[in-house]
């Protein structure tokens, strides 16, 4: 499994987009967006078949499936030290959709938030579109360190949030216990809310312990949301399914209300989310090689890069990503450009725009495809220099 053969090239070109293969010339290598060139696993797809055999696509309860909630209340409680209920879970649309409803939800606009600097991009998107003003605290950008004092020195009388990358992209870094427990202090203090988005959460390596924020202390389950996808683990981007979790659940009948989760203006396709309860209930074991292959993939592409002298990896906890430092004094939209034209190479810069100010000077690589690949396209890299 997870070789060359087992990709279909052909329906990648027709399917894959967000940077991958159906937008780019052939002969170029995407190792762009966060999205496996796999194909799901079988026992997701005879689910969703098995589910539209008896020819009905019927409306389902607004706030979810019970299938969906109870599979993903399940998996955060024995995978992720959780500790919530069905009741508790939120079926949306994607994981960037509740990343959104949450800002929405907790800001008002001239609000501000928290968001680390770097991290993915869509964490400035969603308090911009709510009219939040943004403010960013600075990790280090090869291990994900929290400046402490600087998250503290952030925080005023308008600031109303603290959002979390936890597995964090595009360092990798899986956040402890104790530093989850130390932010929910700082929170508490402050009476602010926390968003953590954990969709990299299953992507873990080296048996590292993964604690679901609100299980960290009884301060984390206060004023917080923990936001969740499936299109990292299993595959599935296409079908849009993510969840909010709330353990207070006043709080999230609350918020399911007020992003109008109460009617047919919102609500998730009911078959994304039985493909989301199958993926959870049958396919962890096809997910656990699919983990393996990954570091691998992880450790070769860290060796690469190590030995390039272009590019000095950090060396990821987590997620599908490698986020190295250039060595050659380009920027970072030069590397990723020079890299594409004289490579044929599609990389991602890293740039104000794609994860902060604090990324500048690395480009992101995503590394989960097979083997060949990724060793052909790192070469690539390295011998365009």
């Amino acid at each position: 499994m997870f070789t060359n053969t087992d990709i279909n090239f052909e329906a990648l070109k027709r399917k894959a987009y967000n940077g991958r293969w159906a937008t780019l010339e052939d002969g170029i290598i995407p190792l762009t967006a966060a999205d496996p060139d796999f194909r799901m696993s079988e026992e997701i797809e005879k689910g969703i078949i098995e589910y539209i055999k008896d020819g009905y696509l019927s409306y389902g309860p607004f706030s979810g499936i019970p299938e969906f909630k109870k599979s993903v209340a399940k998996h955060f409680n024995v995978e992720k030290k959780g500790s919530f209920t069905p009741d508790n879970v939120l079926a949306v649309n994607s994981a960037a959709q509740g990343m959104f409803l949450i800002a929405k939800y907790v800001l008002q606009p001239g609000d501000e938030a928290i968001i680390f600097d770097p991290v993915d991009f869509l964490f400035k998107k969603t308090v911009d579109a709510v009219g939040g003003t943004i403010r960013l605290c600075p990790v280090d950008s090869k291990t994900g360190d929290i400046d402490f004092e600087r998250l503290v020195s952030l925080i005023s009388p308008k600031t109303k949030l603290i959002s979390i990358c936890n597995p964090h992209n595009p360092v990798g870094r899986v956040y402890s216990k104790e530093v989850l427990k130390k932010i929910s202090e700082i929170a508490a203090a402050h009476d602010l809310w926390v968003m953590s988005d954990e969709i990299w959460s299953d992507i873990v390596y080296d048996n590292i312990e993964f604690n679901t924020y609100s299980s960290v202390s009884e301060e984390a389950k206060r004023k917080s949301f923990t936001v969740f996808g499936f299109s990292k683990s299993f595959g599935i981007a296409g079908l849009r399914i993510g969840a909010v979790l709330c353990n207070d659940q006043e709080l999230l009948d609350d918020f399911t209300e007020k992003s109008n989760f109460n009617s047919t203006i919102e609500g998730v396709s009911t078959l994304s989310q039985i493909a989301a309860s199958v993926a959870i209930e049958k396919a962890k074991p096809w997910f656990k090689d699919f983990l393996t292959h990954l570091q691998h993939n992880r450790d070769l592409a860290y060796a690469m890069l190590n030995n390039s002298g272009i590019l000095a990896p950090n060396h990821p906890e987590a997620t599908f990503v490698i986020f190295p430092k250039i060595q050659n004094g380009l920027s970072s939209d030069a590397f990723a450009q020079h890299v594409l034209q004289e490579g044929k190479v599609a990389i991602v810069p890293g740039s104000e725009r794609w994860f902060g100010k604090g990324a500048e000077g690395h480009v992101r690589i995503c590394f989960s495809t097979s083997h060949e690949i990724l060793k052909e396209g790192l070469h690539r890299i390295i011998n365009s220099f």
